[in-house]
């Protein structure tokens, strides 16, 4: 996968757009950066530094491959290229869905996190609405729930 060029024609203010390109198609991504400044400014420090490019989309976890899980989810994940390991980008605070409005819908990128204030490089597209990732949610046991951007359906995405 490579992420780039990331053209801000005619966006509305607050919000950064990211090509994610893959060999099955194209995905842009639209990030809030007025409602999840930090998220997004997380996820635009890994682009510009280019510790995507070269990575892939790792796993699919679908509800119905998910025996015995409690909650399960339904996501595709990504995370960095294993040969470009980051150096000096500590985890950022948690920008909680209960304070930022937005909401894991279908389609939603969402970073990855190790706890509370642990999000670093991963990150993870929603397949359906995943409301368990929200704020107050169960998929997390302390109910804090996954930070939330946005994502733009174009023709290119559509499978």
């Amino acid at each position: 996968m490579t992420l780039g060029p990331r053209p801000e024609a005619s966006l509305p203010p607050g919000t950064a757009r990211v090509l994610i390109q893959t060999l099955r198609g194209d995905i842009t991504v639209e990030l809030d950066t007025a409602r999840a400044p930090a998220t997004a400014a997380n996820f635009l420090r890994y682009v510009d530094a280019a510790y995507y490019d070269g990575a892939r989309f790792h796993r699919t976890v679908r509800a119905s491959h998910q025996n015995g899980v409690a909650v399960p989810i339904g996501v595709i994940q990504a995370g960095l290229n294993s040969t470009r390991v980051p150096k000096g980008f500590p985890p950022i605070a948690l920008e909680r869905t209960s304070m930022t409005g937005l909401r894991h819908l279908d389609g939603a990128i969402s970073m990855a996190r190790d706890g509370p204030d642990k999000a670093t490089s991963g990150f993870f597209i929603c397949i359906g609405d995943q409301p368990s990732l929200d704020y107050g949610g169960q998929r997390n046991p302390d109910g804090q729930g996954r930070a939330c951007q946005r994502r733009t359906p174009h023709a290119a995405d559509r499978h």
